[in-house]
């Protein structure tokens, strides 16, 4: 299996459409996504918390969490977001994926609407 990257918008909640679009790599094993501190600064997003992640390799770090928007294909939606340090990749994570009403199609390599229960 390969990987499946995105280009998705992110942008600050307060700022209507403003935003900056980043390629990120799809993982739905992170539970939030990753977008660089430079480009959440950039938009003026501050972080608000900060949480521990493991690592694959079972490093530990903590890293600050913010909120900001995101757009892919005509969806919008605001989501949790690591502010990611030097050396941090792009990530979509779970969350957002799963608040836009996709899952990842790893055979097509590819975002698909998923189905939606109300119950």
């Amino acid at each position: 299996m390969g990987l499946t990257y995105v280009k998705v918008r992110a942008g600050n909640p307060a700022k209507g459409r403003r935003g900056e679009e980043v390629n990120c790599l799809v993982d739905s094993g992170a539970v939030y996504s990753l977008i660089p501190g430079r480009i959440l600064r950039k938009l003026g997003i501050k972080p608000h918390s900060a949480r521990e992640f493991v690592l694959a390799n079972g490093e530990v770090i903590r890293r600050r969490l913010a909120t900001a928007t995101f757009e892919y294909e005509g969806r919008r939606g605001d989501s949790m977001v690591i502010v990611g340090e030097v050396g941090d990749d792009p990530l979509l994570g779970a969350t957002t994926i799963e608040g836009f009403g996709l899952v990842l199609d790893p055979f097509r390599r590819e975002l698909r609407p998923m189905q939606l229960p109300l119950k």
